[in-house]
């Protein structure tokens, strides 16, 4: 089987590209810049599913956004976690956190409905990401 976004992420997010494993997805919630990485892997739910190699390679494509996204967003903290209890495709969460943000210290998930974006908002967001990352669509 080939690889399929899941619906529930398709739904709720807003493909920004792709790295070599992962394609990147800014979540549609405008409180928080929030992105998320998911191995372009069929049926994969956890990261020891993956091969070594793949394992070695999200791992530097993580620490990769996760660097930029703090650096362009001067964030105080990044939270980044693969939890899939509601979305069982391997996906891993890279959130751009504040101390003045509204659900700080809390987790995001879960705490508000969310405020998507505007169309504007997603064009300067995107073109802003990959810029920093130097990606193609």
């Amino acid at each position: 089987m080939s690889f399929q976004l899941h619906p529930r992420l398709e739904q709720d997010c807003i493909t920004i590209g792709r790295f070599g494993l992962c394609r990147l997805l800014m979540m549609n919630d405008s409180r928080y810049p929030w992105f998320i990485l998911v191995p372009q892997r069929a049926d994969v739910q956890e990261i020891y599913q993956l091969s070594k190699t793949d394992r070695e390679l999200l791992t530097e494509e993580s620490s990769y956004l996760a660097e930029n996204l703090a650096a362009l967003y001067k964030a105080d903290k990044m939270n980044i976690a693969a939890i899939g209890n509601v979305v069982p495709q391997l996906h891993i969460h890279h959130i751009v956190r504040y101390q003045t943000d509204k659900a700080w210290p809390a987790p995001v998930w879960g705490k508000f409905v969310a405020e998507p974006y505007t169309d504007r908002q997603i064009a300067e967001h995107s073109a802003r990401v990959k810029d920093r990352l130097n990606m193609q669509t």
